[in-house]
């Protein structure tokens, strides 16, 4: 059973530490990083055969279970 406290508690501590590394404006938001590399940059071949490498891998571990 969940139990969820919907009565405010009092604190009896002040919160004079810092609760992240840094801190910044929502309004802006972290920089994008360049990825170092992507699916989407990959041609269709490679993509396929990225495919079947997984699949391949994740027929492999299924056989080796069964055993």
């Amino acid at each position: 059973m969940l139990y969820y406290n919907v009565f405010s508690m009092p604190h009896s501590h002040t919160h004079d530490h810092p609760h992240h590394a840094h801190s910044h404006d929502p309004a802006t938001p972290h920089p994008a990083q360049a990825a170092p590399w992507s699916i989407l940059r990959m041609t269709v071949a490679a993509r396929l055969a990225a495919a079947l490498a997984v699949s391949a891998v994740l027929w492999a571990v299924v056989l080796v279970a069964m055993r």
